[in-house]
């Protein structure tokens, strides 16, 4: 079985939500999750625990497990991200240039018909979600 098709179906199950998975060098398998009101280390060890025995079971195998959270500059990768973080200030990248740029920084507006609002000192632009490349929460302090 896939590993994120895996984590995909389970960690809602415990109560959180997959942000990323990544294969790493070696065969190990990193997992970036979170959940309404943030990730402790309780809930990181609880997870690893699961999935190592998960994985047992499916018969996957990997070198070394890592379970964290995001992070403050957590990753936006789904639809649903860029509209549960409205209202906060982002990066992000371009494929394809938008008025003539490819790297912004604006406050996250809202997403309507698979185009991005982003409001960018104080214009907004319109970026399709199918153009986005790479894009994270920026923190604010």
């Amino acid at each position: 079985m896939d590993v994120r098709q895996l984590l995909e179906n389970t960690l809602p199950g415990l109560g959180y939500e997959l942000v990323d998975c990544e294969l790493t060098p070696g065969g190990g398998i990193r997992v970036f999750m979170d959940k309404q009101g943030g990730v402790t280390v309780e809930d990181c060890v609880s997870v690893s625990n699961h999935m190592t025995r998960l994985f047992m079971v499916e018969n996957i195998d990997y070198s070394r497990l890592e379970v964290s959270s995001p992070g403050l500059d957590r990753p936006l990768k789904k639809e649903a991200d860029f509209v549960r973080f409205a209202g906060q200030l982002a990066k992000l990248r371009t494929r394809l240039p938008v008025d003539g740029q490819k790297k912004f920084t604006g406050r996250l507006i809202g997403v309507e018909n698979g185009v991005l609002s982003l409001e960018v000192e104080g214009r907004m632009v319109a970026i399709e979600l199918t153009n986005i490349d790479k894009a994270r929460l920026e923190p604010e302090f």
